[in-house]
């Protein structure tokens, strides 16, 4: 937990940063101390590692005064308190909507990189250098937000406005209330503040804090730091200013219809396909004796489903012509099976007994046909 701690925050070494050689960032970091931000952010790089994670797993806000236990050691810090250990101010305005419009008009100026005015929430890219570095500096640190912020908020904006401009704000007050979000029971607010709380740890009676760490060089801003920022984001910022020209592309040769015309008139005319039908082996070249018993002449019946149809019980035909009226006479086909079994020599009653007996379907006595 500690290392998220200090994974967002910036430190600003100010006798470092006042050797780099452009005006616009040394007067960027001059104004941090005329409006009372040094010993905020620039109080020594030590901080207490388990201190602080039980700092925060036992805080809470209670009377206006951050409360939490360290080791058995009740620690309670006020705002008086807080603003005694960074010097800062605690007078005039606490909301920062309340900073004059004239001053925020001549931010807008002020910021932006070309002659246009930026809005008061913008995208980092449109300001100078200097001030996309202050907004970084406010984010991470100040309201301790991780990540890569592309997009300046109005509130972030007027609190860049108050500081460039040395707008008098209660920034104890300010501060002080970010800590206490920070150790308020299911806030939102990401946890921060870690060298700054640590300072405060040390003034604690009976407290001791024990194996200190240094903070990470990379998140303290330096000459050299603050120059690999400088070319990073120049070079970020150049990339989005400057457009490629866009490559033409060859135009796509027109594929040929495979559709047939509206307007050509067939010339010759279009076969129809045949369907493919398969013939029943041998049953249309079954010869019929001309010994064959006459059939008679019936009214059709209509004809019941195949598949479902079942034979009822009747009594047992004695003769071809009944059988075939009761039975048979369904199709052309059936007639032909019974013609075949006739002129077989095979009686057919042994047939229709066992037709009737075991209640055949149609296909079922065909396929015993085959």
């Amino acid at each position: 937990m500690a290392s998220s701690l200090i994974s967002s925050s910036l430190h600003i070494d100010f006798d470092s940063v006042f050797g780099i050689d452009d005006a616009g960032l040394v007067q960027m970091f001059e104004s941090f101390i005329a409006t009372g931000f040094k010993n905020f952010l620039g109080c020594p790089t030590i901080f207490y590692e388990a201190a602080l994670i039980e700092f925060f797993e036992n805080g809470l806000v209670r009377d206006g005064m951050v409360v939490s236990t360290i080791g058995g050691t009740m620690v309670e810090i006020s705002e008086e308190i807080f603003a005694a250990a960074f010097e800062l101010p605690m007078e005039r305005l606490t909301d920062l909507s309340e900073v004059p419009k004239d001053v925020v008009f001549d931010a807008r100026s002020l910021f932006s990189e070309t002659k246009e005015q930026v809005g008061l929430s913008c995208l980092k890219r449109e300001m100078k250098i200097e001030y996309r570095l202050l907004s970084d500096i406010l984010a991470k640190t100040i309201y301790v937000k991780a990540g890569y912020f592309d997009a300046v908020t109005r509130k972030r904006f007027l609190l860049m406005t108050a500081i460039t401009f040395d707008v008098e704000v209660n920034w104890s007050r300010l501060l002080f209330d970010v800590l206490k979000d920070m150790v308020t029971p299911g806030s939102r607010q990401a946890k921060g503040y870690a060298i700054q709380i640590c300072v405060l740890l040390k003034n604690v009676q009976g407290l001791e804090l024990v194996e200190s760490k240094a903070f990470p060089t990379p998140r303290i801003l330096t000459e050299k730091t603050v120059h690999r920022y400088v070319v990073i984001n120049e070079k970020v910022g150049a990339e989005e200013v400057v457009y490629a020209p866009k490559v033409k592309k060859a135009p796509r040769a027109k594929e040929e219809s495979k559709k047939r015309p509206a307007d050509v008139v067939a010339t010759e005319p279009v076969a129809k396909k045949k369907r493919a039908t398969k013939k029943k082996s041998g049953l249309e070249n079954v010869p019929v004796a001309q010994e064959a018993v006459p059939i008679q002449i019936i009214e059709p019946i209509p004809a019941a489903p195949a598949e479902d149809f079942i034979v009822e019980e009747s009594r047992e035909a004695t003769s071809a012509a009944p059988l075939m009226k009761k039975y048979l006479l369904k199709s052309n086909q059936l007639l032909r099976l019974l013609l075949r079994l006739v002129y077989k020599n095979q009686p057919l009653s042994m047939w229709m007994n066992r037709w009737q007996r075991q209640q055949l379907t149609r296909k079922q006595l065909l396929n015993m046909l085959k």
